[in-house]
């Protein structure tokens, strides 16, 4: 379906790491709305400012994608090893 049409970026900011945070989109498909909603990807208000809480509450909701069974999100993750804790106590149910 848009497989064969064409991807545009617009750079928004850029991270921590200076890398660039981009919106990207298929004609007026947003594509991080898109993979937010379906469960493929969380919404990171730091970067969002929440534009895609909407699209992850509907997902958790309908247990699409990520939603449908337990995890991490990534950047606690991370905060867990940071602070010196081991991968196995980093993983399910960490806050």
């Amino acid at each position: 379906m848009y497989s064969s049409r064409p991807v545009s970026s617009e750079p928004v900011s850029h991270d921590v790491y200076g890398r660039t945070v981009a919106k990207c989109s298929v004609g007026d498909l947003d594509l991080g709305d898109w993979l937010v909603r379906a469960g493929l990807a969380f919404d990171w208000p730091r970067y969002s400012k929440g534009k895609y809480d909407g699209a992850q509450r509907e997902a958790e909701r309908a247990g699409r994608g990520v939603w449908a069974g337990s995890y991490v999100a990534p950047w606690r993750y991370r905060a867990c090893i940071n602070e010196g804790r081991k991968s196995d106590n980093c993983s399910e149910g960490v806050e």
